[in-house]
């Protein structure tokens, strides 16, 4: 019975880890300026176990150096880009490299101070055939000037 248990535990932890996004373009360190528009790439590798793609968020937040880094991303994402559906598609032009993904056009606000400042992406889905919830954070560095 416990045999059968860490089974059913371990193939649920590869089947989450497969439906695991990242975040492909902005590069990590990219600098972007306040007012202007940026792309975000969010990439989903494929994955032979179903999923449901339920809802995706980005954000970002600017780092307080006085305070010596970033604030506790889990209690404060910043300022909402993007709230809404994910749908991630190969590429037009693909290459098989390439894994789906989807593109979201965000404009970098007006407000935000120059320096480091982390972007996130949320992404919670419904994977495998029992439904159980991925809830994940993914996030890169960017340089605000």
């Amino acid at each position: 019975m416990k045999c059968a248990i860490l089974t059913l535990l371990a193939s649920l932890a590869a089947a989450g880890s497969a439906q695991n996004i990242n975040i492909g373009w902005p590069a990590a360190g990219s600098s972007v300026a306040p007012g202007t528009n940026i792309t975000v790439q969010v990439n989903r590798p494929n994955s032979l176990t179903p999923s449901q793609e339920i809802a995706l968020v980005v954000s970002i937040v600017g780092c307080n150096d006085r305070q010596g880094g970033c604030n506790d991303l889990s209690e404060h994402l910043g300022t909402t880009l993007y709230a809404g559906g994910f749908d991630p598609q190969y590429p037009t032009q693909w290459s098989p490299l390439d894994e789906p993904q989807q593109n979201f056009s965000v404009a970098v606000p007006q407000t935000l101070a120059a320096g480091p400042a982390v972007l996130s992406v949320v992404h919670f889905s419904l994977v495998g055939a029992g439904s159980y919830p991925l809830f994940e954070i993914k996030n890169t560095t960017l340089n605000v000037v």
